[in-house]
């Protein structure tokens, strides 16, 4: 979880928020709300990272569920029991392969 400290805190405390920034995002708030979020370059980086690797993952998943759904529409479709289907993918990678 995010370190929360006020305003007043980072001017008063500043070396007790630096600390916190070093490991962590701190979210600064002003009269109670959310104003600022302060990290150190390196969370930064790790954070960017992270939330690139999330938007490439989610883009995965969407480019997955667009070509089953293509498929169905297409009628690419196996209708049968579990076995039949491994059957038919290990005859299919056979056939291909």
């Amino acid at each position: 979880m995010d370190a929360i400290y006020s305003a007043t805190m980072l001017r008063d405390r500043p070396r007790e928020v630096k600390e916190a920034a070093r490991h962590n995002l701190v979210r600064i708030t002003e009269n109670g709300n959310g104003a600022f979020v302060f990290c150190s370059e390196e969370i930064y980086r790790e954070k960017i990272a992270e939330a690139a690797e999330q938007a490439a993952y989610e883009t995965r998943v969407s480019m997955g569920i667009e070509r089953g759904r293509a498929d169905v529409a297409a009628g690419r479709v196996f209708d049968g029991s579990l076995d039949n289907l491994f059957a038919e993918a290990e005859r299919r990678a056979v056939a291909h392969g």
